[in-house]
């Protein structure tokens, strides 16, 4: 059985985007069970809203929903693959791991600060990062793989990773376990 909730969303998936006088009168429904389906979407993550437009006339402007851009997917790992399969053993990955960093004024902070600092970076950078104390030094902890749907295919990656940590920390980084590995939920690599 189909709820007007899943109706709803579907009418997205379908038309891309839509505004609640759109969906009611497509799907037959009343306008207020319409934005009620709608609020309780954009709050779920399910659903976004684009854009107001101004109607012609009289009457308040309309939010248009769509479904997120996450959503929609990509072809963005399929192109990854491409361009390391292509550039092979020629690809600089240190190289590509300080254009990933970027510039950063963290080597003037406090150690614990500068940690904090680059664990946010790398969560920005989708690696659910996080650090430890360690006897042999701090250990940046990767919850997330974001080349995951790649990783397979290109091992290369993770000495990307190293590199990256390398660049934000300008201290050696030693990988001492991956994602998956032992029964491992985290990428851990200690900073020398």
């Amino acid at each position: 059985m189909t709820t007007a909730r899943q109706k709803v969303l579907a009418y997205l998936t379908k038309s891309r985007s839509a505004s609640a006088r759109e969906i009611s009168r497509a799907l037959q429904m009343t306008a207020p069970t319409v934005r009620h389906h709608l609020r309780v979407l954009v709050s779920d993550g399910r659903l976004e809203k684009v854009f107001v437009r101004s109607r012609d006339g009289r009457g308040r402007p309309e939010k248009v929903y769509s479904l997120p851009n996450a959503a929609m997917g990509d072809n963005l790992s399929a192109l990854a693959d491409a361009l390391i399969s292509e550039a092979g053993s020629g690809l600089d990955w240190e190289a590509l791991a300080k254009r990933l960093a970027g510039e950063s004024g963290f080597t003037n902070q406090a150690l614990a600060k500068q940690l904090n600092l680059i664990v946010e970076k790398l969560s920005q950078m989708n690696y659910h990062a996080r650090w430890e104390a360690g006897a042999k030094g701090p250990h940046i902890l990767f919850g997330h793989c974001p080349y995951s749907a790649i990783l397979a295919k290109h091992p290369e990656l993770c000495k990307m990773d190293a590199n990256l940590l390398d660049t934000l920390t300008r201290r050696p980084a030693t990988q001492i376990s991956k994602i998956g590995q032992d029964g491992s939920m985290l990428c851990v690599s200690v900073l020398g």
